[in-house]
C-alpha cells in the first residue's frame, strides 16, 4: 500500500494515536492487528503531522515512538491537524471547483442544469474528459448542503441549489475563537474557525495546563452530545483500558459529561439499560456511537440526578456507600478568599462558619478517596479532618508522615 498523507477513516487514526503514541509506548513489534507494513505507513501519516513533537526511546523491545509535548509552550492544539486531513477523489476536487465557480454568482439552479452546466462550460474544455453522472451530482449536492455550503430551495417541483451567504466574519471573533479552539471540549471547530482568519495560528493566549488529548475524541463526543439533545439512547462500543479482551457493546442513555480538570480526561454518565443503573464510561474507550431510540421518560434522567448529589468525581465506590467527610480550616484575619475558595469549589458539600477563623467543610460522598488531592491543597491550614472511612484518614496522614521524612522534617503527622 502506498503511502498518503490524507485519510478517509479517522476511527483507524484516533486507534494508532491512542495506542501508540498517547498511551501504549509500543514499539513496532508489539503491533500485531495488520501487517509491520501497514503500522509504518501510518506512523509516516502521523508524523507528517507531528513530527516537531514526536520522540523516542530505545529498549529491549525495539524502538518506542511517543508524543513529546510541553503545552506550555505551544499556541494550538497540534492533533487538530488529524481532522483537517481527509483524502478526496480527483472526482471530488474537480466537483467542488466546477460547483463553487458555477454558482459563485450567486445563481440557483437544479442538480440536472448543474450537471448539464458542469459539462458544457467546464468538461467540454478538456480533451477525453469523462462528463459526471447526474446521480453522483446529486449525492455531492445534498452533502455540501448538509455541510453548510450550498442551500436547497424548492421551485415548483424541483429542488434548487444556490451558495450560502458568506455573512459570518471569524476576524471579528478573533480572540473568542483563540480561547474556545483550546479549552472546549469540541475546540477542533474552533480550530476550523481560526484557519479562516488572517492571522493563521498566531494567538495571544498561553495556557498553563493545556489538555490537548481530548482533540481525539471531538467526534465520538459530538455524537454523544447530539443524541443528548434529540433524547436518544445510544449504542456504544467501548474497549477497556484495563487490557481484557476485545470491545464491547453497551446500550445507555447518555445524561452528562464529566471532564476532569486534574487530567482533562472525559467521562460519559448514562443510565445503563441492561445492569439498570447509572454508570461512567470513559470516553476516550469508546470507539463508536450508535443512535438508538428516542426516549421521552425522564426516569433515566431521574436516575442519574439522585446518583450525582454524592459524587465528588466520577468513582461510586464500593456498593454505593456514602462516605462523611468533615474537614475545619483555618481562615486568618483578610483571608476571606479561603471561604470564597471553598464555596467554588464544594461541589457536592456544603460550608459553614463555625468560628471568628474557622470554616468548616463536610460532604456525604461514594468515594472519599478521590478528595485526598482536593483535601492536601489545605495543607497548612487544617485544623480537624474526619472521615467515615478509617482508611482515607490514615492515608492522608501516612502520607503527610512521609512528605515530612522526606524533607528531613520530623514524622509526627499523624495525630
Amino acid at each position: 500500500m502506498a503511502y498518503s498523507e490524507l485519510i478517509k477513516d479517522f476511527g483507524r487514526i484516533r486507534d494508532y494515536m491512542r495506542q501508540f503514541y498517547v498511551y501504549g509506548f509500543k514499539s513496532r513489534m508489539d503491533y500485531t492487528t495488520k501487517s509491520a507494513r501497514s503500522y509504518d505507513n501510518e506512523r509516516r501519516r502521523i508524523e507528517s503531522w507531528l513530527g516537531d513533537y514526536m520522540s523516542f526511546r530505545q529498549d529491549g523491545s525495539g524502538k518506542n515512538v511517543y508524543l513529546s509535548v510541553d503545552s506550555r509552550s505551544i499556541a494550538s492544539n497540534p492533533l487538530y491537524q488529524a481532522f483537517k486531513a481527509k483524502s478526496f477523489t480527483n472526482g471530488d476536487i474537480t466537483f467542488h471547483f466546477f460547483v463553487m465557480d458555477l454558482l459563485q454568482g450567486g445563481e440557483a439552479y437544479s442538480a440536472a442544469e448543474i450537471t448539464e452546466l458542469i459539462a458544457s462550460r467546464y468538461i467540454a474544455e478538456f480533451d477525453g474528459a469523462e462528463p459526471l453522472d447526474e446521480s453522483s451530482v446529486r449525492k455531492k449536492l445534498r452533502e455540501y448542503t448538509e455541510l453548510g455550503l450550498l442551500t436547497c430551495e424548492k421551485r415548483g417541483r424541483e429542488n434548487v441549489y444556490r451558495r450560502s451567504g458568506e455573512d459570518i466574519h471569524p476576524e471579528t471573533w478573533r480572540d473568542a475563537v483563540d480561547f474556545y479552539a483550546e479549552e472546549d471540549p469540541l475546540g477542533v471547530i474552533g480550530s476550523y474557525l481560526r484557519d479562516r482568519t488572517p492571522h493563521g495560528t498566531e494567538t495571544p493566549f498561553g495556557f498553563k495546563h493545556h489538555y490537548i488529548l481530548h482533540a481525539l475524541d471531538s467526534q465520538i463526543l459530538a455524537d454523544i452530545l447530539a443524541a443528548m439533545q434529540e433524547n436518544r439512547a445510544i449504542d456504544i462500543c467501548v474497549v477497556s483500558h484495563r487490557g481484557s479482551k476485545g470491545p464491547k457493546e453497551h446500550t445507555v442513555y447518555p445524561d452528562k459529561v464529566f471532564v476532569s480538570t486534574q487530567s482533562g480526561r472525559q467521562y460519559l454518565l448514562c443510565y445503563h439499560y441492561q445492569f439498570k443503573k447509572p454508570m461512567f464510561f470513559r470516553i476516550d474507550g469508546i470507539q463508536t456511537v450508535k443512535p438508538g431510540a428516542v426516549e421521552q421518560s425522564p426516569k433515566f434522567a431521574e436516575y442519574c440526578a439522585r446518583y450525582r448529589e454524592h459524587l465528588w468525581g466520577v468513582s461510586p465506590g464500593i456498593g454505593f456507600n456514602i462516605d462523611h467527610v468533615e474537614m475545619d480550616v483555618h481562615v486568618g484575619d483578610d483571608e476571606g478568599y479561603i471561604i470564597d475558595r471553598l464555596e467554588r469549589e464544594k461541589r457536592c458539600g456544603r460550608v459553614e462558619v463555625i468560628a471568628e477563623h474557622t470554616c468548616r467543610f463536610s460532604a456525604d460522598v461514594y468515594d472519599a478517596s478521590e478528595m485526598l488531592p482536593w483535601l492536601r491543597t489545605f495543607i497548612g491550614r487544617i485544623v480537624r479532618l474526619e472521615c467515615s472511612d478509617k482508611s482515607v484518614t490514615e492515608r492522608f496522614y501516612k502520607d503527610l508522615d512521609e512528605m515530612l521524612r522526606l524533607y528531613g522534617g520530623e514524622s509526627d503527622a499523624v495525630p
